[in-house]
């Protein structure tokens, strides 16, 4: 009986995935009529019912100190990473690094990045790998070797080699490499808000640290990555 306690309609799926792509992408829960017009409803009502269901299997908690906003506590387990966020995730070049692609451009590869890591580990040449076509003639690129589990729900393995443009501005939503304090570098969504900047992992096991924004620099941002299956 439990089991079917925790299954949810299609329609609350759905509101529940809006809800968690709209707080992901702006910082703030959608109002009622928002949410309203995302499911083609003709009234709040029914809305209002949708969320005491949410709230009553634990997908959603409503937060005491503010107006109508919720917190996402978690999603259905069939969620698909694309479900959850909807925003940007890299195109995978499966077994990219084989040695016959060296007729491509190449990039350099400059280190390894995880949270935290010194710049110093990310300014030395350890390896190069071929650019993919698509990406060659449309801006300078290198390559990033990932340490950790914090991207993984946005498809970026422990392991993987990220290709990275070479910018100083993103768009919110999308995966960057951002220096922060001129002291470490990181691999990380980048949410804007105000004159702030959250840095999201994609792994519901770590958080989301806010910084303002004069503390953060971009230093590119993620275009496509290798994987090597062995």
């Amino acid at each position: 009986m439990y089991g079917v306690c925790s299954m949810l309609t299609k329609k609350q799926k759905n509101l529940l995935i809006f809800i968690n792509k709209k707080i992901r992408s702006s910082g703030i829960s959608p109002s009622y009529e928002e949410m309203k017009n995302s499911l083609n409803l003709k009234s709040k009502s029914g809305i209002h019912r949708l969320i005491s269901a949410l709230e009553e299997r634990g997908f959603v908690k409503r937060l005491a100190h503010k107006a109508r906003a919720l917190e996402v506590v978690k999603l259905p387990e069939n969620a698909s990473a694309n479900d959850i966020f909807n925003t940007f995730t890299p195109s995978v070049i499966k077994g990219g690094l084989d040695k016959e692609q060296a007729k491509s451009t190449d990039v350099s590869v400059l280190g390894s990045i995880a949270a935290g890591t010194p710049i110093e580990a990310i300014q030395q040449e350890v390896d190069r790998v071929a650019l993919p076509e698509d990406l060659q003639n449309n801006g300078e690129h290198y390559g990033l070797k990932v340490k950790g589990d914090s991207m993984i729900e946005a498809g970026i393995n422990d392991g993987d080699t990220v290709i990275v443009k070479k910018t100083s501005n993103v768009d919110s939503g999308q995966i960057a490499v951002v220096l922060i304090d001129d002291q470490e570098a990181t691999l990380k969504r980048i949410r804007k808000k105000g004159n702030t900047v959250a840095l999201e992992a994609a792994n519901r096991n770590y958080g989301t640290k806010i910084y303002a924004a004069n503390r953060i620099k971009i230093q590119g941002k993620l275009v496509s990555l290798y994987r090597n299956f062995h």
